[in-house]
Formats: structure tokens, sequence, C-alpha cells
């Protein structure tokens, strides 16, 4: 009898991380190959329920729903990338220089911290949004300003921890200089808790870009975003026109949860302590 062998931890993460990542591309590449000519008003067809010639049912103006819906997700990831990564960079910085200078450099990124983690994510989002003119680059500016905070934490641990250890106060004592050591020993320390946490605040951006959108603070209404198209279908649940905030609703809850998937998975390859396991 031959005997199979069992998929381990690692194995099995980075199938899944494969997968969704697989996902999340097929819906940026539906949402580009879309014509916005395929979105325009057709009013032979305003108020069409889910059916087979159109899946999410069609708006009061005749647009089909999966279309818009797929243009919303589309724009929703690459705001998500663009805060995400923002976010990241802002959190590498902080969470190194914290602890690599010390003193009052320290003191001054962790009260940072405290700062913004104490006021509400949702209403600085909108105050940052609107200081910046609104629209995509406000909404992006606004997002990734308030994201970085969790992952500055984290980083800020892992570099004190690092600096702690044997082979960085022997580089010290050889004369290396902050940068040296930064670059060489701390960096490399951080990379994955940078990417797992870089995945992790991409649901967070989305939700939060899609919740101030539909508050009439984020994306301007010409868009196809989800925030928009929720906002406007709240007009027309009351004659029961319910797929227009359902699917895409349902949708973008489901694109978070890929993503928030697609972070554990990666976060499973990168520990250790889990990495190897049967």
């Amino acid at each position: 009898m031959i005997k199979t062998k069992r998929l381990g931890v690692r194995e099995k993460a980075i199938i899944s991380a494969i997968f969704f990542s697989l996902i999340v591309v097929l819906i940026m590449i539906a949402g580009r190959l879309i014509p916005i000519e395929s979105i325009m008003t057709d009013l032979t067809n305003i108020n069409q329920a889910p059916s087979a010639d159109h899946l999410f049912g069609t708006d009061w103006v005749g647009r089909d729903m999966l279309l818009r819906t797929l243009k919303g997700l589309n724009l929703s990831i690459w705001v998500g990338l663009l805060c995400s990564l923002t976010s990241s960079l802002i959190a590498v910085v902080l969470g190194i220089i914290g602890p690599i200078f010390g003193g009052v450099v320290d003191e001054a990124v962790a009260w940072l911290v405290d700062l913004v983690m104490s006021i509400p994510h949702t209403i600085l989002v909108i105050l940052i949004s609107i200081a910046f003119g609104g629209g995509f680059k406000g909404i992006v500016i606004g997002v990734a300003a308030t994201h970085w905070t969790s992952l500055t934490r984290v980083i800020r641990a892992e570099t004190i921890q690092t600096m702690e250890s044997e082979y960085v106060k022997t580089a010290y004592k050889f004369g290396k200089s902050k940068i040296t050591v930064c670059i060489t020993h701390l960096l490399p320390h951080v990379i994955p808790q940078l990417v797992v946490g870089t995945i992790l605040v991409f649901p967070h951006a989305i939700i939060h870009e899609a919740s101030v959108t539909f508050l009439g603070f984020g994306l301007p209404p010409h868009e196809p975003a989800i925030g928009v198209i929720l906002a406007e279908s709240m007009k027309y649940l009351t004659s029961g026109q319910w797929w227009l905030a359902f699917f895409p609703g349902l949708t973008l809850i489901a694109l978070s949860l890929v993503v928030s998937q697609l972070g554990n998975s990666l976060q499973r390859i990168f520990d250790p302590a889990t990495a190897y396991k049967i």
C-alpha cells in the first residue's frame, strides 16, 4: 500500500495563500477589462430583478449591477493597496527609528501612536479626507494616515527585542553605525511582520473607504465605488429593490474576508511555531 504524505501547516498555508491571491487578481483583471460603456444608462432594462441575463439585477437607470460591483471592487482593491502600502511604510519607519534613537524620539513615536489610536478611525478619516480635498486622493491619504498604528507597535516591539540580541550588540562594539545596523540586522527581522501586517491592513482600509464614501466624504458620486453604490441603493430599498444593496455589500464583505484569510495564511507561513507542523 502506498503511503501518502500528509500536508503540513506550511504547505496548506501556501496553497491557501495562492488560492486567495488568485481571487484578488481575478477581480482586479475583471474590473479592468470591463469597459465603461457597459455600465452606462440603459433605460430599457431598469429595475430588473436578478436573473440569468443580469445575475445581480439592474438599477433604476438600467445599469448592470454585477458589472458595477466588479468595477467597484477593483477600485476598492486599488485604494486598499495604496493605503496598506503607505501605512506599512509609515509603520516600518516609525517602528524602527524609535528604538534605534531612543529617548525623546522613542517617546514621541509612542505618544503619536497613542494619539492616533485614541481618535475614532472613521471620524479621523473623514477629517483628513476633507482637509485634502476629498476624492480619491483625500480618501487614500485619510485611510493611510490612520491605519499604521497597530503595525508600528508590532514592529517597534520586534525591533526592541532584536536590539537586545548579542549580534546587534557586537555590531555596535565593532563600530557599526545605527543606519548599518538598521539595514543589516533590524530590517530583515521585521520583514515577516511587515508583509503580514500590510496584508491585514488591507481589509480594514477597504471597509473604511467604503464606509466613509457611503457617508458622502470619500470617493465622488460618479465613481462606481461600492460605498457610492450602497449609498444610492438606500433610496430604493423601500420599493423592494433589495438586490441593489445586498450583492454589492455581500461581495465587499467577501473580499475583505478573502484578503484577511490571505494574511492569516502568510502569517502561518512566516511563523516558525506553526510553519513546520503537520
